[in-house]
């Protein structure tokens, strides 16, 4: 069980997002999960009926603040953002004992950002990337495999579809681009929630909320943030 030094600052600091870069880096150092960077993120449609998915968030941007996280612009989840651009987001690390919620506007990474990490995949995923079109329906796996089959022949990649328990291959220099159906997202954040158990479910909540002024296609100009201690 946490102790009272695990506990949020009596006097909540001016600006949460350093705290959240901390926790997500600190998670990454002691692997307490798997996927220490999952994160549950909540979207909507044009009708308001809510979805929720588990992605990865790659990296927490602490100023100006926003979460950057990667997918397949025609996915479910990229239409939804498409039709209504605010996410809400989770991020759970049972045993530090801690929680972060993140909601705000998500507007695309820059294309730059995108085809820079896009590279670091390995080249299986990049491939995956071309051959899937995600959310869709399809037959079979056969005919999923199928398409990968014909990216890799597109890309000459001679190697035949690796088992799915194979470690990924980053040695080998294949050239697969980022398809342009595939980038990031950067959920910006306009409300924060910092969550740290305490004993007896006695927990210690706060919550910080700023204005975002849209600037451009990528960015916002953010204001000052106020904090308020929550009960749990």
């Amino acid at each position: 069980m946490p102790n009272s030094l695990e506990l949020l600052p009596e006097r909540l600091p001016s600006d949460p997002m350093p705290i959240t870069a901390a926790w997500l880096a600190e998670a990454w150092q002691k692997r307490v999960q798997r996927n220490p960077d999952a994160m549950v993120l909540a979207t909507v449609d044009g009708q308001g009926r809510p979805s929720a998915r588990v992605v990865l968030c790659k990296e927490i941007v602490a100023d100006p603040g926003y979460l950057l996280f990667y997918t397949n612009y025609r996915s479910r989840k990229g239409h939804e953002i498409a039709a209504s651009p605010r996410g809400a987001a989770v991020m759970h690390w049972d045993e530090l004992h801690r929680q972060l919620r993140v909601e705000g506007p998500i507007v695309k990474a820059l294309a730059a950002e995108s085809d820079a990490y896009f590279a670091t995949r390995a080249w299986q995923r990049r491939v995956g990337a071309w051959a899937s079109q995600q959310s869709e329906p399809v037959a079979s796996r056969s005919q999923l495999l199928d398409a990968v089959r014909r990216v890799e022949t597109r890309f000459g990649t001679s190697d035949a579809l690796a088992p799915s328990d194979a470690a990924d291959d980053f040695s080998r220099d294949v050239a697969v681009p980022r398809p342009p159906h595939w980038g990031g997202y950067r959920l910006w954040a306009e409300a924060v929630e910092l969550w740290v158990e305490g004993e007896y479910r006695i927990h210690d909540r706060a919550r910080w909320t700023r204005q975002l002024t849209p600037t451009g296609e990528h960015d916002f100009l953010p204001g000052g943030w106020t904090a308020t201690r929550l009960q749990p």
